[in-house]
């Protein structure tokens, strides 16, 4: 019996293709969790996905017409109904594959900005 060929390396959880764009620094800020290793994002989503699930993103930022791929995981779960009204989501963590190029951009877009206390969807 063969084992199914995965793109994204590993084995096991669910691969799915997300397309998510970020327009504004506020959402981008809101969405941001530097507090991964390789970063990731907060994606607010009512599909169903379990911790360990692999994800390919297509991220586009601001303005930017080119979508930028990043392999990543799922390492956080907001379900509906959570403490805080706290928005439905899941956060992933980008992969090492891309060479810190998505957290880069994201924290150059961020300058001045990751060393703020307000909210974000997960802390």
């Amino acid at each position: 019996m063969s084992t199914p060929s995965n793109p994204l390396g590993g084995l096991g959880g669910q691969q799915r293709i997300l397309s998510f764009a970020i327009k504004d620094k506020s959402a981008l800020y809101a969405s941001f969790m530097p507090f991964i290793k390789n970063g990731g994002l907060f994606i607010p989503t009512t599909k169903k996905y379990q911790l360990g699930d692999e994800i390919f993103l297509l991220l586009q930022l601001m303005d930017e017409t080119d979508r930028i791929p990043v392999a990543g995981k799922v390492v956080w779960v907001t379900p509906s109904g959570a403490e805080g009204n706290r928005s439905i989501g899941v956060g992933v963590q980008f992969s090492d594959q891309d060479k810190g190029i998505a957290r880069r951009k994201i924290e150059d877009y961020l300058a001045g900005a990751l060393t703020s206390d307000r909210p974000n969807h997960t802390m």
